[in-house]
């Protein structure tokens, strides 16, 4: 079994961990906890996400082990096609993925990897939506405008 290893980065939505298992990053999330383990891809992923912070980076490049289901894996699929500073609906995501919008939010909610893996690029039909990560959908909204990706918002 592969160690784990945990390293903490500060970002502009709060304190968040990275997690490593293997060759692969198995999971990013808000987490308050200090951790300070080394790896070169832990030290690289932290190192792409202040230059997605930074208006440097907008795609990431990064090997993720999704650790979940077919469908949540389908899910993360859709939505890290979603170009950067681009938009789709629950609605267009569930038809990529053949289900309903529900399940497509529902997948949103359960990705392991929060900007890595855009989930904050999925709205509603009519609004933001929800989003599960940092302060919510605050954080959803100052993800969007970091990328300039709804006008209306800014």
């Amino acid at each position: 079994m592969p160690a784990v290893l945990r390293k903490s980065i500060e970002t502009p939505f709060g304190r968040m961990l990275l997690v490593q298992e293997g060759e692969c990053l198995t999971r990013l999330g808000w987490r308050d906890a200090p951790a300070v383990d080394r790896s070169p891809l832990l030290a690289e992923a932290a190192e792409q996400l202040k230059a997605y912070f930074g208006g440097i980076l907008r795609t990431f490049d990064l090997p993720l082990a999704y650790g979940c289901s077919e469908f949540q894996a389908a899910a993360c699929d859709v939505m890290a096609r979603i170009p950067y500073g681009s938009t789709i609906t629950y609605t267009d995501m569930a038809r990529q993925l053949g289900s309903t919008p529900r399940a497509a939010g529902g997948a949103c909610g359960g990705n392991p990897f929060p900007i890595i893996v855009p989930c904050h690029r999925v709205l509603a039909a009519r609004g933001i939506g929800g989003y599960s990560g940092g302060a919510g959908v605050e954080t959803k909204i100052g993800l969007l405008r970091l990328e300039n990706a709804v006008p209306w918002l800014i």
